[in-house]
């Protein structure tokens, strides 16, 4: 099985963290969201796994080949023309099955039922409530015939995920370049459910495959979302290096390089490598990578790498390497930065 994962996008509802680096390394539950992903498709007898890159691309690089024993390519995307053009990059690289994967998302699903999978295609997809704020498959005795982008009126509830099987590639990458010569775009972008449409009006079969799990990891509030989840799944806390005098409320995940004392920690945290969490309380957030946090009192909130947080916060979206300090001098406060 060959893996195709655009990693290009800028992801910009969630900045600033992606300001500094791209999406799929925003931390959630103590690893980057790439992380998760990658650990899922092991399941799979994994040929080739090629990234196609964009904004900070370099940094993806980096993350794979240290972390994952891997055959990797890693090309980049020239121009941000949209998810068709991304795909159409590994061109060359990769033939026959292949699964594509967009890793803005945690996913479960049964990847083993795709050796089993006698259609041209697959598309994965999770039953939701309103569909209306996704692309949904339409299909009948159950051969998908449509592909709907936010319908309005309710023609199926079946939401796509972002994960595609294709068992020749090469149909796709010939129905993208038909897709770019009828120049079939929205705004200034190809779209891969306009690919898959030509595709399926040619006449190839594609099924839907369902989906455990669907996290959302688009938007701040998704990611603390997402982090929830997957915190309560975990068997036990992870909490070393923690002093005697913190108390953790379960689920938390803390790095074994981290300080934490004098603090409450938790439900739902993570903090990540080499953080240092003094004299506060942190509920629902997410710690990221040598971030400072002294006198505070945090729920709700995302700090970035190498952050310092002082003082008494509710809640905050701090990017990497910021400063934000709130002092109290005579009972006044004063925001210095």
């Amino acid at each position: 099985m060959h893996v195709i994962i655009p990693v290009g996008g800028l992801g910009t509802r969630l900045r600033p963290h992606t300001w500094s680096k791209p999406k799929p390394l925003v931390t959630v539950a103590g690893k980057p969201i790439l992380g998760h992903v990658l650990d899922h498709l092991l399941s799979l007898p994994l040929e080739t796994v090629v990234f196609i890159t964009g904004f900070l691309g370099e940094q993806i690089e980096e993350y794979v080949r240290e972390h994952y024993d891997l055959n990797v390519r890693f090309v980049e995307q020239p121009e941000p023309l949209g998810q068709s053009h991304a795909i159409l990059q590994a061109k060359g690289l990769v033939e026959g099955p292949t699964l594509i994967v967009f890793p803005d998302l945690i996913f479960e699903a049964d990847l083993a039922a795709l050796a089993e999978c006698n259609a041209d295609g697959a598309i994965f997809v999770k039953e939701v409530e309103d569909p209306r704020r996704f692309g949904v498959v339409v299909f009948e005795d159950g051969r998908i015939t449509r592909l709907v982008e936010k319908p309005q009126t309710p023609v199926s509830r079946l939401a796509v995920v972002g994960i595609y099987y294709l068992r020749e590639i090469q149909d796709l990458f010939q129905a993208i370049e038909e897709q770019i010569a009828r120049d079939l775009k929205k705004g200034n972008e190809f779209y891969l459910a306009d690919a898959l449409q030509l595709m399926i009006n040619a006449g190839r079969r594609f099924v839907w495959l369902p989906v455990s799990v669907w996290e959302d990891c688009g938007t701040v509030e998704a990611l603390l979302a997402t982090n929830r989840y997957l915190l309560s799944r975990q068997q036990q806390s992870v909490t070393t290096n923690v002093q005697a005098n913190a108390v953790i409320i379960p689920p938390v995940v803390i790095d074994p390089t981290a300080t934490v004392e004098h603090s409450v920690i938790g439900p739902y945290v993570s903090i990540g490598p080499k953080a240092n969490v003094s004299h506060a309380i942190i509920t629902d957030s997410i710690i990221d990578e040598g971030a400072r946090i002294t006198m505070a009192t945090l729920t709700r909130s995302i700090v970035g790498r190498w952050a310092d947080v002082q003082g008494d916060f509710m809640q905050v979206n701090v990017g990497d390497s910021s400063q934000i300090r709130f002092e109290r001098t005579d009972g006044t406060a004063r925001n210095n930065k």
